[in-house]
């Protein structure tokens, strides 16, 4: 086991000879995965782990603070994190959690009286260029090999954009073809299309002015029309890529913060929020080129505060504020089967090779390996994650390349999980 010592972050971005740009198809590019859908296309991992754990490969220190996630790359693995005086984008070494570099992306700390300070996007992989977004709206689009920057805009001075409440943009940029597309929120439009090699503006969704929350952009294809698909604290909507024209739109209030990424099955789409709120899922239909959505159903069966759903078969996977560890039948809304919270309390969600890995927010930071293969709580191995901060470990689990990834705060953590 490699451990690094706590490495000082205010440095600037430096060149590390031989760069790989070979991507594998077990990576893990972007927020959520390849698919944005919270799983991973990785096989041969373990079906048990041994008591305490799986192996720690190795350990990083002295990322910062904050509740970014993690990206893996060709070689690299690619987070965020508040320093002294700025927040960065980091690169490491995948092998060995060596830091490569560091990039000044803006402020630091947190609008909301400073009681959650630190990033929160996960970065966004794209060929040579990495993008994220830090918690004051900076985005910024860089070099994957140097970190250089290659330019920047401000979601607030640029954009004039908005958020529907005050704890700092958290939204994980998507790349899709030429575009960077984001959601800046506000009077001017929700979402924006940039150019991703200059960060000019391609369109603004001016139809569309919801205020942005915190969830992240799913491209999908319903009717035949590839579109995107985004959750405000008012509206589930489908925007056109080309134009940024809003295909269609459905009224779906949210409270306080609407979290979860959208997640689409066909011409379904499924969302999901805290704060009381619960879960609808619309059908979207195409008639004649025009779109059309219908509500299926509205309940509480998942209220999912922000560490995710994942879709297992039929099923919903997810965690529901007051009741526990939910699969609710999708096409339906019908809880499949609960585990209550004293099996794990409230926490984030990732799949992998038919296998669910459950982190707990709380406490020691306990993650649990489940059998996916059907509804119900099938425990194949669990531990308390070491090196715990005193914050909540909010980040998703992540799985690339054979390991499983952890981060909390300061501190990056990668297990290996591959069959021997």
């Amino acid at each position: 086991m490699l451990r690094l010592a706590p490495l000082p972050l205010l440095v600037t971005s430096f060149a590390v000879a031989g760069f790989a740009l070979n991507a594998h198809a077990s990576d893990w590019p972007q927020w959520r995965g390849p698919n944005r859908d919270g799983i991973s296309t990785e096989t041969g991992l373990l079906k048990q782990w041994p008591a305490g754990g799986p192996k720690l490969g190795w350990k990083a220190m002295g990322l910062g603070g904050g509740y970014s996630g993690v990206s893996v790359a060709a070689g690299r693995v690619y987070t965020m994190g508040d320093g002294a005086d700025t927040s960065h984008v980091h690169a490491l070494d995948e092998k060995t959690g060596r830091l490569l570099w560091s990039t000044k992306v803006g402020a630091t700390g947190g609008e909301d009286r400073n009681r959650y300070p630190g990033t929160r996007c996960t970065p966004t992989v794209d060929g040579k260029l990495i993008y994220a977004t830090g918690q004051w709206g900076d985005l910024v689009c860089l070099e994957g090999e140097t970190g250089r920057e290659v330019w920047r805009r401000s979601m607030k001075t640029d954009f004039k954009g908005k958020m529907m409440s005050s704890w700092g943009y958290a939204e994980s940029p998507l790349i899709d073809g030429d575009h960077v597309i984001v959601c800046p929120g506000g009077r001017d439009g929700t979402m924006a299309a940039l150019d991703k090699k200059t960060g000019a503006v391609v369109w603004r969704s001016k139809e569309w002015t919801d205020n942005a929350g915190y969830s992240s952009i799913v491209p999908a294809t319903i009717g035949g029309v590839r579109q995107y698909v985004q959750l405000t604290d008012a509206n589930v909507a489908g925007v056109d890529p080309a134009s940024g024209k809003v295909l269609w739109k459905a009224p779906r209030a949210g409270r306080t913060a609407v979290i979860p990424t959208p997640v689409v099955d066909g011409n379904f789409v499924y969302v999901t929020s805290g704060y009381g709120v619960g879960c609808n899922l619309f059908r979207v239909t195409a008639n004649g080129g025009k779109f059309s959505a219908e509500q299926v159903y509205a309940n509480k069966e998942i209220k999912n505060h922000h560490g995710g759903v994942v879709k297992v078969g039929a099923n919903v996977v997810g965690f529901s504020d007051g009741d526990g560890w939910v699969w609710q039948d999708l096409p339906s809304g019908k809880t499949a089967f609960k585990a209550e919270q004293k099996k794990l309390g409230k926490g984030s969600i990732t799949m992998a090779d038919g296998m669910l890995y459950l982190r707990h927010e709380a406490g020691g930071g306990t993650v649990v390996l489940l059998d996916g293969s059907k509804p119900g709580w099938v425990e194949k191995g669990r531990f308390d994650q070491p090196n715990r901060s005193n914050k909540n470990s909010w980040p998703h689990p992540v799985i690339a390349n054979g390991r499983l990834y952890l981060r909390d705060q300061d501190v990056l953590l990668a297990y290996d999980v591959r069959k021997s």
